[in-house]
């Protein structure tokens, strides 16, 4: 055999084998490869969804935080302004309370003035009887001359 002979051979051989190759080998390995490929997009396409979802759900718990965050706010406002109306109205009783108790002790005061006064002149118009007892040198009976000590009193 020539080396062309040798050569024909080899190339049949080799066409054979490549048309085997074609029909029975390079299938499987194409479909496992297309089968592997689709795997792999999905994948990558769940991977993608689940980035989204994740950012969905990420971005609703920051609103529900925020929202969370203005309700704890907007609490926290309510019950400052409500401590400061119970202190103002607290300020406003007592001072109320402070100015019953003032008009109160005004009154009595004033009370006790008028008691201090009447036995002051009480005092006064017993002095000017023994005043003018002695003046006169004789008694003077304070129930005969009762008219007279109350307008004594008055005067006074």
């Amino acid at each position: 055999m020539s080396i062309t002979g040798t050569l024909i051979v080899q190339m049949i051989v080799f066409a054979i084998l490549v048309w085997f190759t074609m029909k029975f080998v390079w299938p499987p390995i194409t479909a496992a490869l297309d089968e592997r490929a689709k795997k792999i997009a999905e994948g990558l396409s769940a991977a993608d969804k689940a980035k989204a979802d994740l950012a969905v759900a990420n971005k609703r718990v920051e609103e529900q935080l925020s929202a969370a965050r203005d309700d704890a706010a907007k609490r926290l406002a309510d019950a400052e302004r409500l401590a400061q109306s119970m202190v103002e109205e607290a300020k406003g009783r007592a001072s109320e309370e402070a100015a019953k108790i003032i008009a109160a002790a005004k009154a009595e005061a004033e009370q006790e003035i008028v008691k201090a006064r009447e036995a002051l002149r009480d005092q006064v118009a017993v002095l000017a009887v023994k005043g003018a007892e002695q003046i006169l040198r004789k008694e003077v009976n304070a129930t005969v001359h009762a008219e007279l000590l109350g307008r004594l009193k008055a005067e006074l």
